[in-house]
């Protein structure tokens, strides 16, 4: 497995004492069960401060527990590296790209330069982990599009599976991109191009196409290359099942009362939590937005609800995002100024890391949970928060633009452009009868639980097995 994020982050404290911190993101909780459960190698980015002080001589480090374990490679990267691989080119560039966003893209040749160099330090780790030659190789997302092509020139025989978590553009928006032709080539260096949609597997063919020499079958979504076939797939990806963090968590009860006391939220206030990185795409102003409209019409029905938001700092190097945090922590100081008093604050704001495990306890107590992409790839929040809900209650507020959308159809879905009707759903979503409660969220539990992770990992191994087939090759497009 090979992704920018590492599952684990160890952190070094003053004291010389090292933890170890689990990052809120989808890739990690999809991926680390299947990881685990299975076995093998997992190459990411060290980036923690306590990383270098617990690996070995070969910079790996064994993450176990009791539902099984994999070994950890760092790659460690310059802060040049950093600086134009990730906050550049990954995420100056091809993020913004990706994103149907009011952030333009920025492209430089420098931001470039450094992402090639460390697609290649990636393929040297890669090689250096293979024990045969004929690996299986799980790529993950955005940051990594050329090291398919730097892997097929060294391990002509391996097994290379990408899978690009985020959307797809259109044709239209991907050829503002100047090394296009690069990204592409590297795509389709692999076996199989997994994307979370179909619209995104059409955007990707529609690209394809647009090569001199392209030989694409988009019937059976296969596109044919000088090493073979390579398979466009869609693979909406999941979380596991049953939740582990949810399995270990205390009761929906008393979790209610606990998070509540914590927080200093009144016993009987309806509450929704809204979970995500500080990141444009996310839709954390429309949402404070939608709460300051449905605050000043004083929704009786609602109460004096309380909007608890996790905002877990993101990319604080690069400018855009510090400002969108500037403007969040504006926001919520004016609407909590503008509408509470001294025994109520309308917003709960977490501006930290959270564990899991806590995560699951805000879920747990929550009236209802509320995800506001602008644009999103899947979105595992939605899904986490279903996961959570064993006494099948609480309402689940959806923007229709991610992946989720198309398979939690018990949830409320909104636009989260429409300010108005995103604060009408959030105050049905806070009154919600507990019979329409228990009929959606039994629903989407059902979907989850039949759609989990290990069924996404399985179909992507099932046709990982089958790419050298004589059957599977026959069948290059003309």
């Amino acid at each position: 497995m090979v992704s920018n994020r590492e599952p684990c982050v160890h952190d070094l404290h003053d004291d010389g004492t090292v933890s170890v911190r689990h990052p809120i993101s989808g890739l990690v909780t999809a991926l680390d069960p299947v990881v685990r459960a299975v076995g093998g190698t997992w190459i990411a980015h060290g980036s923690g401060s306590g990383d270098r002080a617990v690996v070995d001589e070969r910079d790996r480090v064994e993450v176990r527990d009791d539902d099984g374990g994999y070994t950890l490679r760092r790659v460690w990267l310059s802060r040049g590296e950093e600086r134009g691989y990730y906050h550049g080119f990954a995420n100056s560039a091809l993020w913004p790209l990706c994103h149907l966003s009011f952030e333009p893209p920025r492209f430089t040749r420098s931001d470039w330069r450094h992402y090639q160099d460390v697609n290649r330090r990636f393929a040297d780790a890669v090689v250096a982990e293979a024990t045969s030659t004929r690996p299986v190789v799980f790529v993950q997302d955005y940051h990594f599009a050329l090291l398919p092509l730097y892997l097929r020139q060294r391990l002509p025989d391996a097994v290379v599976v990408a899978f690009w978590h985020i959307p797809w553009p259109t044709a239209g928006r991907f050829a503002r991109l100047p090394f296009k032709e690069a990204i592409l080539e590297g795509l389709l260096s692999t076996d199989i191009v997994g994307f979370q949609t179909a619209e995104h597997v059409r955007n990707f063919l529609d690209c394809v196409e647009a090569l001199p020499d392209a030989a694409v079958d988009r019937c059976a979504g296969l596109v044919g290359r000088p090493h073979g076939t390579v398979a466009v797939r869609e693979y909406p990806i999941s979380i596991e099942w049953p939740s582990r963090w949810a399995e270990s968590a205390p009761p929906v009860d008393a979790c209610r009362t606990a998070v509540r006391a914590e927080l200093g939220i009144a016993d009987d206030a309806r509450v929704m939590v809204s979970v995500d990185r500080v990141d444009y795409t996310k839709g954390i102003e429309e949402r404070l937005a939608a709460i300051q409209r449905l605050l000043a019409r004083g929704n009786a029905t609602a109460g004096r609800p309380v909007f608890v938001q996790v905002a877990s700092p993101s990319r604080t190097r690069l400018d855009s995002y510090r400002r969108l945090a500037e403007r969040m922590r504006s926001q919520i100081n004016g609407i909590n100024t503008w509408f509470g008093d001294a025994g109520y604050q309308p917003i709960v704001l977490l501006d930290r890391h959270v564990e899991p495990s806590e995560l699951v306890r805000l879920y747990r107590a929550a009236d209802a949970c509320h995800v506001n992409s602008l644009d999103d790839g899947m979105n595992l929040v939605a899904k986490e928060f279903v996961a959570s809900r064993d006494d099948e209650g609480g309402a689940l507020v959806l923007s229709r633009f991610t992946g989720a959308a198309l398979e939690l159809l018990g949830a409320l879905l909104v636009n989260p452009f429409d300010i108005d009707a995103v604060a009408d759903t959030i105050a049905n979503a806070l009154t919600l009868a507990p019979d329409e409660q228990l009929r959606r969220m039994r629903a989407m539990r059902a979907q989850v639980a039949e759609h989990n992770v290990f069924r996404w990992a399985g179909r992507l191994v099932a046709d990982a097995a089958g790419v050298r087939d004589v059957e599977w090759n026959a069948r290059i497009p003309s």
